[in-house]
């Protein structure tokens, strides 16, 4: 009987702690990821007021909640002394994203241009 009621603890323990992050999501969840050789000292996305800080070359930042945002965006890279800007043009037929997890994964190519890749996670 001891044995059994062990088996529902540890059971229902292990139900408890299977949640996936995606269960609770409730808005458009982006992360950066460092794909250049440079470190990102701070990274903003758009209009965001908190920047993606300190993320190193082949590393992610934390994900951050938007309340819109779509397939690309302003970014703006400080690196250093120096500043990268990918600045859009519009966004005519782009629909917003729907909720859920993205990842914009950024390079510095040579001639200093933002290169954005987009990632369904």
């Amino acid at each position: 009987m001891k044995n059994l009621v062990i088996l529902f603890v540890v059971l229902g323990g292990l139900v408890l702690a299977c949640t996936d992050r995606d269960d609770e999501v409730d808005a458009v969840n982006i992360r950066i990821k460092n794909t250049s050789s440079f470190v990102f000292d701070s990274v903003i996305v758009g209009d965001a007021q908190e920047p993606h800080m300190n993320i190193a070359p082949d590393s992610y930042s934390e994900y951050f909640i938007y309340e819109e945002a779509y397939r690309y965006a302003y970014i703006e890279i400080i690196s250093g002394e120096e500043t990268f800007i990918l600045q859009p043009i519009d966004f005519v037929g782009e629909t917003p994203l729907p909720i859920g997890f993205y990842t914009y994964e950024l390079d510095i190519v040579e001639s200093g241009e933002v290169e954005l890749t987009f990632v369904v996670d």
